[in-house]
């Protein structure tokens, strides 16, 4: 009987515990992420280098594109005095030129998607652990990104716009 009774208060003690951690409050909170990375100090400048970049590359691919144009231009006016041995090798060349434009812009959109990532990370990562540095000092236990659009409704969570802007010494 000793036994029966001591298991039973084992067994209370246990679901107490158990109930007690599954009865703890959880802390919601959220955050615009864009807004915050407009904030973010450095943010103008790697997007003035992000666009500059990216006019160099536009600049080139409309030379190529210029290029093309010009000898498909030359093509087409000399094309009735061409021999087929002629009109197939500029036609050969023409399709080359087109190929190399479409390889550059490919490889152009890949290089400047890099050069985003390298110049934008050290801030996404310095606002990351800011948000992760005030999640964890007010122990908030989820954090949505409401920049991403993701939230149907945001009523009862707690925007920490505020305290990261703090953390950061933002305004």
């Amino acid at each position: 009987m000793k036994k029966v009774t001591r298991v039973l208060i084992i067994l209370a003690l246990v679901g107490f515990t158990v109930s007690s951690y599954a009865q703890k409050k959880q802390k919601f909170g959220h955050i615009d992420s864009n807004e915050l990375l407009k904030l973010m100090p450095g943010r103008d400048s790697a997007m003035a280098k992000i666009q500059a970049y990216s006019k160099t590359l536009e600049t080139q691919v409309k030379g190529m594109q210029g290029e093309l144009e010009t000898k498909y231009q030359d093509y087409l006016a000399n094309e009735k005095d061409m021999t087929d041995l002629i009109k197939q090798t500029r036609q050969k060349e023409l399709q080359d030129i087109q190929a190399r434009i479409e390889d550059f812009q490919k490889s152009a959109q890949d290089d400047l998607e890099k050069k985003q990532n390298e110049l934008l990370k050290p801030i996404i990562d310095k606002a990351k652990a800011a948000i992760e540095k005030v999640a964890k000092d007010n122990q908030y236990t989820y954090i949505f990104d409401a920049g991403l659009g993701v939230l149907l409704y945001t009523d009862p969570t707690e925007d920490i716009m505020p305290m990261v802007k703090k953390e950061l010494g933002l305004n």
